[in-house]
C-alpha cells in the first residue's frame, strides 16, 4: 500500500483469484487459446498474401484484421500467462503499464474502423457488384487501412495521457490481469468523474461511429438479398457476408459491455470476464469464423498444404 499524497511508480497485478492448481489449469487453457490464435491468424495472413485467388478487398481487409488480432492478444496474453505462473503478485512498471494500455486501446480502435470498412465493402459487393472493382480499388483499400492505423494511434493518446495524470495514492494493487483503465481509476485519490464521462463519450464515438456504417450497410444488404428471386442466389449472397456479420456481433457485443458505460470503475470480476472476451475469446474465434464457412479460402489452404507437402517430399 502507498502512503497518502504519493503516486505509484509501479503496480502489482492481482490476476485471477483461486488456488495454484486453478492457475495451472487457466495457464494451460489460455496458452492453448493463444497458440491457436497465433497460428490461425498467421495462416490467414500467409494464405491471403500468396494465393492469387484471394487478392480481393475482402481478403485484404481480413489479412489486416488478423494482424490486429495477433497484436492485441500479444499485448495482453503473455503478461497474463506469466502472472499465472508466478506464486505471488505480478509487478509491472509504470512505463510498461502505460505502453500496454495504449497498445490495447489503439489496436482495438483500429479494429473497429476496419470492421466498419469491411461492412461497406460487403455492401458494395452485394448491392453494386458491377462497380465493385472500381469503388474498392487498391488505392481505396490502402487508404482505409492507413487511416485506421493512424486514427487508432492518435485517438488514444489523450485518453491514456489523461488516465496517468491522476495521482494513484490509494494503492498500487490492480485487481486485474493487465493494466485495465477502470481499475487504475479506482486507485486515484482525485475526482475522476469528468474524465470518466469524457472517456465514455469517446468510446461511444468509436464504437457507435463504426457501428453506424455497419448497420446501414447490412440494412441495404439484407434488402437486396431478399429481392433475389432464387434461393440459391440468396444463399450465395448471404454467404459472402455471414462471417463478417458473425464477427461483428461477437466483437461489438463484448466491447459494449467493457467500454460503453458511464462509470469506468466497474467491479473487477465484471471487467475480467469482459476483457477475456475481447482479448482472448474473440481473437481465438476470428480464424474459425472467417475460414470454416469460406469455400474459397479452404480450397486455397488445401492447395497451399499440397504445395508444401510436395516441396518437403522432394
Amino acid at each position: 500500500m502507498l502512503g497518502n499524497y504519493s503516486s505509484a511508480t509501479e503496480f502489482y497485478l492481482l490476476g485471477f483469484p483461486g488456488s495454484e492448481e486453478l492457475h495451472h489449469i487457466l495457464f494451460a487453457t489460455f496458452f492453448f487459446f493463444y497458440l491457436v490464435t497465433l497460428m490461425g491468424n498467421m495462416v490467414i495472413i500467409v494464405i491471403v498474401c500468396v494465393d492469387k485467388r484471394l487478392q480481393s478487398p475482402m481478403y485484404f481487409f481480413l489479412g489486416h484484421l488478423s494482424v490486429l488480432e495477433i497484436l492485441i492478444t500479444t499485448a495482453i496474453i503473455p503478461v497474463m500467462l506469466w502472472g499465472l505462473l508466478l506464486p505471488g503478485m505480478q509487478r509491472i512498471s509504470l512505463t510498461a503499464c502505460i505502453a500496454q494500455l495504449f497498445l490495447y486501446l489503439a489496436l482495438g480502435t483500429m479494429e473497429f474502423v476496419l470492421l466498419g470498412a469491411m461492412a461497406v465493402d460487403r455492401y458494395v459487393a452485394v448491392c453494386n457488384p458491377l462497380r465493385y472493382n472500381i469503388i474498392m480499388n487498391s488505392w481505396t483499400c490502402n487508404f482505409v487501412v492507413i487511416v485506421s492505423w493512424v486514427f487508432g494511434f492518435l485517438f488514444q493518446i489523450w485518453p491514456v495521457y489523461a488516465t496517468f495524470q491522476f495521482t494513484f495514492c490509494k494503492s498500487n494493487l490492480l485487481d486485474h490481469f493487465y493494466c485495465d483503465r477502470g481499475q487504475l481509476l479506482k486507485l486515484s485519490c482525485d475526482d475522476t468523474l469528468f474524465t470518466e464521462f469524457v472517456l465514455f463519450l469517446m468510446a461511444v464515438f468509436v464504437i457507435i461511429g463504426s457501428l453506424i456504417p455497419t448497420i446501414v450497410s447490412y440494412t441495404y444488404i439484407i434488402s437486396t438479398i431478399l429481392k433475389i428471386p432464387s434461393a440459391s442466389g440468396r444463399k450465395k449472397a448471404f454467404s459472402t457476408c455471414a462471417s463478417h456479420f458473425t464477427f461483428v456481433i461477437i466483437g461489438y457485443g463484448s466491447c459494449f459491455f467493457l467500454y460503453v458505460k458511464p462509470k469506468q470503475t466497474q467491479a473487477a470480476e465484471y471487467n475480467r470476464v469482459a476483457s477475456l472476451l475481447v482479448s482472448v475469446v474473440t481473437p481465438f474465434l476470428n480464424p474459425l469464423i472467417f475460414t470454416l464457412r469460406n469455400d474459397k479460402f479452404i480450397q486455397a489452404f488445401r492447395d497451399g498444404m499440397k504445395r508444401c507437402y510436395k516441396i518437403l517430399k522432394d
